[in-house]
């Protein structure tokens, strides 16, 4: 892959429009990427389309004009707004005798820049592996090697040997991956075990997630106003004010179109979101396109199984409209959505009480005592890590304040040979 990172990089940007699509790529959005990822822009061509043209993308007459702007600005890389093929890439690179990158490129590059964990590496250099195994092609350079000592067989192209070293490193990056993936499942268990719910903020990056993670955990994640700047995913408990403790997940940040070699090499880190109790949806509420950016998150949501997960919508940045903070409630008078400023943390008060009142639909706390004779169903309570109290009385019982989810409550129920509800001193708190 290129490496953007270099402060010399300086490009032109390419920008098509497609009618026919009913959500186009956005300019503005390639160049808050290219500034993410370090790049000085010189220069912008943009045109609309029918189709794409199957050689040059953009056509023999808008290629020429994307020629002469390459050499009148000295520009060393060329990005397009959309996906090209390997050839278009390869003919285009000719034509403008400079780099040509495409939009998932770009993305990938970003990633490879912020993965500062040792497994966000591995899932960055797997997206960006894959993605070069299908742009693999012959080239003027891939001529047929003599055989001789050291190669696969006399014959072999430079080509297929690269082809089969990208095999081998992508095989041996999806085995350390398994490796960290199976420890985090483990971390994911005992998690479960322990009662405490998981929240985790999901949403369109550069909405303010990180922020809000900050506030609310007082953390000190990086945050800045970019795309992606955050990457490798933070968890952290918080303390909910007459409820109890829970586990905040900060994840990456999605856009339209997330490469999809990408989505699927950090499918472990993403089952954090599918695996929790409750998703904050975070939204830039000062976007004008805030509609379509939660249409794609709910679209990478569904890709990796998670649109299932109960969501709460918190409406950030209204320090930029004017709005005082509110809960929105839906028809059974839960909590659907909240709006507030996680930069100034007006509402955040409202937010913990919204969440609190959508766990506590998931959440029993309950005073049970148990006599002597249902130590088996203590046991349970503790294996679980559902007890939060214990005393001992004068009769021998014991009795316990319990926190469990209504799943395991229900479990409980069905295994004990005798209704618990008979030993309830204090009723469930919903």
């Amino acid at each position: 892959m290129f490496d953007l990172a270099e402060p010399a990089e300086q490009a032109v940007l390419v920008h098509v429009n497609f009618p026919q699509e009913h959500s186009t790529e956005d300019l503005q959005e390639l160049r808050m990427l290219v500034a993410s990822a370090g790049v000085v822009v010189l220069g912008e061509l943009s045109c609309s389309r029918q189709a794409p043209d199957a050689k040059l993308f953009i056509g023999s007459g808008k290629a020429a004009e994307l020629a002469a702007l390459v050499a009148d600005t000295g520009a060393t890389v060329v990005i397009f707004n959309n996906e090209l093929s390997p050839s278009q890439t390869r003919n285009l690179e000719r034509l403008c005798q400079a780099r040509v990158i495409d939009r998932t490129s770009l993305i990938l590059d970003i990633f490879a820049q912020r993965a500062r964990t040792y497994e966000g590496k591995l899932q960055v250099e797997l997206a960006q592996l894959q993605h070069l195994a299908s742009r693999l092609i012959r080239g003027f350079d891939n001529e047929r090697q003599k055989g001789g000592i050291g190669l696969r067989g006399p014959g072999e192209t430079r080509l297929e040997t690269d082809r089969r070293l990208l095999r081998d490193r992508v095989k041996a990056l999806k085995i350390r991956l398994d490796k960290l993936g199976r420890q985090r499942e483990q971390g994911r268990r005992a998690r479960q075990r322990s009662e405490q719910p998981v929240l985790s903020i999901v949403g369109y990056t550069n909405a303010g997630k990180s922020t809000l993670f900050n506030r609310l955990t007082t953390a000190d994640v990086y945050a800045a106003d970019q795309l992606f700047a955050t990457l490798d995913p933070t968890l952290r408990r918080i303390e909910l004010p007459q409820f109890g403790e829970a586990i905040l997940a900060d994840t990456v940040g999605f856009i339209r179109h997330l490469p999809h070699d990408l989505v699927a090499a950090f499918k472990s880190t993403l089952q954090e979101t599918r695996d929790a109790d409750l998703q904050l949806h975070v939204i830039d509420a000062a976007d004008a396109r805030r509609a379509e950016n939660m249409r794609q998150v709910q679209l990478v949501l569904t890709e990796i199984d998670a649109a299932e997960v109960p969501q709460l919508l918190v409406y950030n940045k209204i320090d930029q409209l004017a709005q005082s903070p509110r809960i929105d409630y839906n028809e059974q008078g839960l909590p659907e959505a909240v709006w507030l400023s996680a930069k100034t943390g007006a509402g955040l008060d409202l937010l913990q009480q919204a969440v609190i009142q959508l766990l506590s639909q998931q959440h029993l706390q309950l005073v049970l005592r148990l006599p002597p004779r249902l130590s088996q169903i203590r046991a349970q309570l503790f294996a679980l890590q559902a007890v939060q109290h214990e005393q001992y009385q004068e009769d021998g019982s014991c009795e316990l304040s319990v926190k469990i989810t209504a799943a395991n409550w229900a479990r409980l129920l069905k295994q004990c040979e005798q209704s618990l509800e008979n030993y309830i001193v204090r009723p469930p708190v919903f």
